[in-house]
This record gives structure tokens, C-alpha cells and sequence, in this order.
């Protein structure tokens, strides 16, 4: 699934051809993706400008006036600025037409084969539910390690699976909070109160520096992400533990271990995570 930087990589990709523009009409070739899609998408958008492209966690929102589209990539989607005229594919349920300018007329198509994303609806003045009770945004200065260390006291839930809870951070998915606790060093399966104020601090600060590093990279590319541009990403290459199982670690020459915690694939260094 993408995660945050592939997300704002998407939306760094997408706003400079949106904001600013009308849309003139929107397309949708099926009522449903990962739930119903709201009448008010078809209804309400045309006509509308669009005033700013958001991302709050991993989900993306077009603002206009008259309310918000709210969109979640999940597994498969993507989110590409075409030409009008753009051939249409199978997995292609959405298309945003938006109004000619000196570049000519220009479509914002959401593609997503397996459908386990969404476009949804947020009136003016209000929070979706789906980003209701969410925690902060790990690139800002409400996320730091004291944060953490209040959060995760009497906490047993190993420190992996407490740094994905959106309701502490939003946006530290599978691959960069195994990347982010190799290099904080800290076994991802360790209680998540029984780390340190000062070992979090580091955590904190290895999660704002990996992060954006891999958004300036273009995200992580896995099969299924591709970006606005049709270019992969690069912070893959790069990865020092993610799926890496039984290869040396580049610091220390030990072999990568992997397990499962919270159904999802952890990797960890034994010698420089404790």
C-alpha cells in the first residue's frame, strides 16, 4: 500500500496542474470503489474551483468551495493529469475534466485495479470521520519524541506496531517505521513502554529525516506505485532492512531476521536493534 511519501509525492505531482482550475465535469464509470461513491462528487464538484490540494495522513482532498473530494489510493491507486483524449482502461473509474488553460484541457484520472480505494465527500466547515481522531503529522513540529514517550507509557504492544497507530502518528507505515526503528536502533518488537524519553527522541527524529528523504527520493515504488509523472521512485534502492530477510545488514554484516507482528512483515537487525 502506498504510504505518506508516495502520497505526497502523489499530491506534489497533482497540484500544480489543479489548483486554480474549474472543473468542468467529472466521469464516473462505476458508483462504488471501496465504498458507495456520494452523489454530491458528481453533483457538486463541476463547476467548482479547486482552491488547494491537501494531504492529511495518506488520504488526499481536492478543497473547493462548495466542499471537499476526499480520496485514499489504498493498494493499486493512482492519480494521473491527462489529456482529455487519454485512452480509457479497464481500472480507470474516475475522471475529473478540468477547464482548458494555455496548456490546453486536462483530465485528473484515478485508476485503482483492485478498488480498495475511495472518493468520498467532506461538506465545508466539517472532518470526515475517516480523519477524525488522528494523530499528528510526523514532518511537523507536534511529533516529537516527548510525544512518544508520554503516549507509550504502560504501553505492553511491541514499538512497531504502537509507531503505525494513526491515533499516535499518522502516515509511518510498515516499510518506514521498520527503516525508522533500524535506525533509531531499537527492536521493533520491544514494548513500547519499556523505551526510553531519550531513545524515542532519537525514533522521532529518524522518522522526520527518512521521511523526507524519501519524499525528495520520489517515494519507495512497490509493484503497484507509480508516480503522477510515470517515473518509480528511488527510496527503494535504499531501504536498509524492509525485505531485506537473510541479507547482511549494511552496518554490521549480520543477517536481516523477519517476522510477522500485527499480520505484517517486520525486519529487524539482531545485532544493532536492541
Amino acid at each position: 500500500m502506498p504510504e505518506l511519501p508516495e502520497v505526497e509525492t502523489t499530491r506534489r505531482g497533482i497540484a500544480p496542474h489543479l489548483i486554480g482550475r474549474r472543473i468542468t465535469s467529472v466521469v464516473l464509470r462505476r458508483p462504488d470503489l471501496r465504498w458507495p461513491i456520494p452523489p454530491e462528487v458528481g453533483a457538486l464538484l463541476p463547476g467548482q474551483r479547486i482552491e488547494e490540494v491537501e494531504r492529511r495522513a495518506k488520504y488526499l482532498l481536492l478543497h473547493t468551495e462548495v466542499g471537499s473530494a476526499l480520496l485514499h489510493l489504498g493498494m493499486t491507486g493512482v492519480l494521473r493529469v491527462l489529456p482529455p483524449d487519454a485512452p480509457v482502461g479497464k481500472h480507470d473509474h474516475v475522471d475529473i475534466a478540468l477547464e482548458a488553460t494555455t496548456v490546453g484541457a486536462r483530465i485528473l484520472r484515478f485508476t485503482d485495479a483492485r478498488r480498495f480505494g475511495c472518493l468520498l465527500w467532506q461538506p465545508p466547515g466539517t472532518t470526515h470521520e475517516l480523519l477524525e481522531n488522528l494523530g499528528p503529522e510526523p514532518l511537523t513540529d507536534a511529533f516529537d519524541g516527548d510525544l512518544l514517550w508520554h503516549l507509550s507509557r504502560g504501553r505492553t504492544a511491541a514499538v512497531k506496531l504502537f509507531l503505525m497507530d494513526n491515533a499516535v502518528v499518522v502516515g509511518v507505515g510498515n516499510i518506514y517505521a521498520s527503516e525508522a526503528l533500524f535506525a533509531a536502533g531499537i527492536d521493533p518488537r520491544r514494548a513500547a513502554g519499556s523505551v526510553s524519553r531519550a531513545r524515542y527522541a532519537r525514533l522521532a527524529a529518524e522518522v522526520k529525516r527518512i521521511l523526507a528523504w524519501a519524499i525528495e527520493r520520489g517515494g519507495t515504488t512497490l509493484r503497484d506505485f507509480i508516480n503522477p509523472d510515470g517515473m518509480p521512485g528511488y527510496f527503494v534502492r535504499e531501504l536498509q532492512v524492509y525485505g531485506r530477510e537473510g541479507e547482511p545488514c549494511r552496518t554490521c554484516g549480520t543477517a536481516i531476521r523477519q517476522a510477522v507482528l500485527g499480520q505484517r512483515s517486520t525486519f529487524w537487525c539482531p545485532n544493532c536493534q536492541k
